[in-house]
């Protein structure tokens, strides 16, 4: 009987320097899409999932995200006293009841390896999710969602993948993958010249615990860094490891041009929003 997936990790120890000065004192993952921060984009799709566990990798700077999932009964008493009822509710509501979070510093930005490593206390043993919130993805169904059905299928590790344009290959994880989407191969950033495929992994993970102990044996590798990708290489070994195609558009969130996007597309599926963002954008002669 394959185990129910209760944990999702959330790697947010990042400063965002591509975002400064605005990310000086407010973590990236606080970045608003309209209303609503990136990183709780990133919670509700896990939760949706049928995570009940939420690991936060944090550094230094990234206390507003612990507020942010902390109840605040000032500010609903004042919502209330103002009749904000509904604007109450969805501040009371943000993490829904039993849902737990654990926040566990990362000293070093050691890389996202050893970022997921240092989940293993709260993970235990048991499969889990690795979220990585600048990976903004719209969906019908929460790509975690989609990811944990086909876990339920094969029984062992998933990466979500899409294909990118063969000079971006250096950007990412690239798979090579059999013709059931079980990895051959995966590389930490390959020149295009060198890349087995054009299929990325993007940021959605779920990963056997197997892969703790590989973390531990990882050295460092890309940009001097302990890389995921090579835990992951080495668990290739060990187990079989399928690629995902998801259904749903990604936003890379962690650039602006992304962001940017992200915003306006998010606005525009907004009723609310729409009528407006449409008669500025037709004003602007776009």
């Amino acid at each position: 009987m394959k185990m129910p997936v209760r944990t999702a990790v959330f790697p947010v120890a990042g400063r965002g320097t591509r975002f400064l000065p605005a990310t000086k004192a407010m973590p990236k993952e606080m970045l608003p899409i309209v209303d609503k921060p990136l990183i709780q984009y990133a919670v509700e799709e896990a939760v949706e999932a049928g995570a009940t566990r939420l690991v936060f990798i944090t550094g230094s700077t990234k206390r507003s995200i612990e507020d942010h999932f902390d109840r605040d009964p000032e500010l609903e008493r004042a919502l209330e006293v103002a009749g904000k009822q509904e604007l109450r509710d969805v501040v009371r509501n943000i993490l829904p009841a039993g849902v737990s979070c654990v926040y566990i510093r990362q000293g070093e930005p050691l890389g996202l390896g050893h970022a997921v490593l240092c989940a293993r206390p709260a993970v235990g043993d048991e499969p889990f999710f690795v979220h990585l919130p600048d990976d903004l993805i719209r969906a019908e169904r929460g790509c975690l969602a989609q990811m944990a059905d086909d876990y339920h299928r094969h029984g062992c590790s998933v990466l979500a993948v899409e294909q990118v344009a063969r000079e971006q290959t250096s950007s990412y994880g690239i798979v090579d993958v059999d013709e059931t989407q079980r990895l051959r191969q995966i590389v930490e950033k390959p020149s295009p010249d060198k890349a087995p495929s054009t299929l990325a992994v993007v940021g959605r993970y779920l990963l056997t615990p197997a892969i703790f102990r590989l973390l531990e044996q990882t050295g460092r590798g890309a940009g001097g860094e302990i890389q995921l990708t090579d835990g992951i290489a080495a668990l290739l070994g060990e187990e079989a490891v399928y690629a995902f195609r998801f259904a749903g558009e990604r936003y890379d969130c962690g650039s602006k041009p992304g962001y940017i996007r992200a915003i306006v597309d998010f606005a525009m599926a907004d009723p609310a929003l729409r009528p407006a963002l449409q008669e500025h954008l037709r004003a602007a002669g776009h």
